[in-house]
């Protein structure tokens, strides 16, 4: 079979696979993206039935999603928005996040990790994902409740802090001696490097966007958003920052622009068809053996994403002086991980920061978390009731949970 053949193949498979595991996830009232993890491993090279015939086409597939994946993210990111939310987002978050990776550290410790993968692993559970959490809140009419616009605030500030991760992770692996201060270095250098993408990102591709916008041409308009995001993704690449910081960088460039969000509108099917894609192709490169082997990870994982991240956002929460009851639903809201804890560990991967064994576990306990987050977060709500009082004051209006509740 020729070449393009198998090609063409791959991504038939891909998309069927998509197909049948998003819609039993949607007649089990599940999140999609569990079902696209699912259809991935059936036609995984692991699992009996047809599968791949090449795992780097799908690595090179779940590259290009994780592109519009951030892309998207950007899109869906207003700093003005988030600045509303002042203490719970700017200071309770980033508390939460290095509370989880010192909670990691020191478990993993215990029961003989390394350091760096311990670390690692602190950032992958860390973040929650906000794909899964505003759907949930939207579904239930909840976003504009106290708790839903503090946990989407929350995921807001996760999400940046994964642009951060993608930027020190591959220094990490990239030194032998001295790996943490190089990586404080290349990130501080970072944020003076990023000024003449922020300035492109900001000055010029909405200009590029608006001269194309008079032509009144929406297939025009596709083509150079994709141009674009593809583009700038590829030039941050080149000086030596993540594909994913550029794609976010270039989804940042168009959401503080309202007038040109019919853009974003045009990217919406490509955007979610390659989401798709990303989230069966980290199916398809789970290897059920490798995980077999290593069930006590899974456990430890599954204990740290439920237990401990209870225990430290229900702190922080509490600590700035919410009710019991939104603490509660707050922290039960971010025990899951999801999408950007793929982003991070495939990075720490392709870095050789961690192997095929925590890859493989990190994605089953995703898997998992979801699954045990909406039935936790389900009988949350039950138990909390109708909630329509208005916001804590520290909290932003539901400028941020709508922008992130968009599909």
């Amino acid at each position: 079979m020729e070449p393009s053949s198998i090609i063409f193949r791959d991504l038939t498979y891909i998309f069927v696979a998509a197909l049948a595991g998003g819609l039993l996830a949607w007649r089990l009232r599940l999140p999609l993206i569990l079902g696209f993890v699912l259809g991935g491993i059936g036609i995984s090279p692991f699992t009996p039935g047809p599968h791949l015939s090449n795992l780097h086409h799908f690595e090179v597939f779940a590259e290009v999603g994780v592109v519009l994946l951030m892309f998207s993210i950007g899109v869906e990111f207003s700093i003005p928005e988030l600045l509303r939310v002042k203490w719970i987002a700017l200071a309770g978050a980033p508390l939460g996040i290095l509370l989880m990776l010192a909670i990691t550290f020191g478990l993993g410790k215990l029961v003989g990790w390394g350091s760096t993968e311990s670390l690692i692993i602190g950032a992958t559970l860390a973040v929650a994902s906000t794909m899964v959490l505003a759907r949930l809140l939207n579904d239930s009419g909840r976003l504009a409740t106290t708790y839903g616009r503090v946990m989407i605030s929350i995921t807001l500030v996760e999400d940046l802090a994964v642009i951060c991760m993608t930027v020190v992770i591959p220094v990490l692996g990239n030194s032998k001696n001295g790996g943490l201060l190089m990586a404080t270095w290349v990130l501080g250098k970072a944020l003076l490097l990023l000024i003449p993408l922020v300035f492109l990102a900001i000055k010029v591709i909405p200009r590029i966007l608006r001269h194309i916008k008079r032509t009144c041409n929406s297939e025009l308009l596709l083509l150079v958003a994709i141009s674009i995001c593809l583009s700038t993704a590829a030039l941050a690449e080149a000086v030596g920052f993540s594909v994913a910081l550029g794609a976010f960088l270039a989804g940042v460039s168009i959401s503080s622009l309202p007038d040109l969000h019919d853009a974003e509108t045009q990217l919406v099917p490509l955007r979610d068809a390659f989401v798709a894609l990303f989230f069966v192709s980290l199916g398809s490169l789970i290897d059920p053996r490798v995980l077999f082997h290593h069930l006590p990870l899974l456990g430890w994982m599954l204990l740290l994403i439920v237990l401990g991240k209870f225990l430290v956002w229900s702190s922080v929460v509490l600590l700035f002086g919410y009710p019991f009851k939104t603490a509660v639903a707050v922290a039960f809201g971010l025990t899951q991980i999801g999408e950007l804890s793929f982003v991070v560990v495939q990075v720490a991967r392709a870095s050789g920061l961690v192997g095929e064994e925590i890859f493989s576990t990190v994605i089953a306990a995703s898997l998992i978390s979801i699954l045990l987050n909406v039935f936790l977060v389900r009988a949350v709500f039950a138990w909390i009731g109708e909630d329509s009082q208005p916001a804590h004051p520290r909290v932003a209006d539901s400028g941020a949970a709508e922008a992130a509740a968009r599909p």
